[in-house]
């Protein structure tokens, strides 16, 4: 008998359950492998916004990505005194500032997305990589059901 307790299978038998599971694993390990650069979850969504967007305000950011203005904030108080975001007030709004990511930036982003594709490798290790792309596909066609910003343009 093995030291290890089982789970009920009629939890088992819910998907969300699993889902859930996973989840919590993969954002702990990812959080984890994040430690690393210097950088958490919320850090790692700013610099790919405003990579793949382009400068934002902190506003437009705080929307796009779901972040709570204050929680932003401590976000920027991370990225922009290391360099890798430019922090400026809006020339058209001086109440607003404009972000924008850096070359050092980018670089920490491209690292980051590295170590993410191991955390990838090493949550879902009992799926091949057909079972993986499939995952992927239809975990964003969920997320895109239940999340507008989520949905292709």
């Amino acid at each position: 008998m093995s030291d290890v307790p089982q789970l009920p299978p009629s939890l088992l038998d819910i998907t969300v359950f699993l889902l859930s599971k996973v989840g919590v694993a993969g954002r702990r390990r990812m959080g984890d492998g994040l430690k690393a650069y210097g950088i958490g979850l919320w850090d790692l969504a700013v610099l790919a916004a405003l990579r793949d967007f382009g400068p934002a305000s902190q506003g437009d950011l705080g929307v796009r990505l779901g972040i709570d203005p204050s929680d932003l904030v401590a976000v920027m108080d991370t990225l922009a005194p290391r360099g890798l975001v430019e922090r400026t007030r809006d020339p058209r709004d001086r109440r607003r500032y404009s972000v924008t990511i850096t070359s050092a930036g980018v670089a920490l982003l491209d690292e980051a997305l590295v170590a993410a594709a191991g955390v990838r490798d090493d949550v879902l290790a009992a799926l091949d990589e057909r079972e993986r792309a499939l995952l992927h596909d239809l975990l964003r066609k969920a997320f895109a059901g239940i999340e507008p910003r989520a949905r292709a343009t």
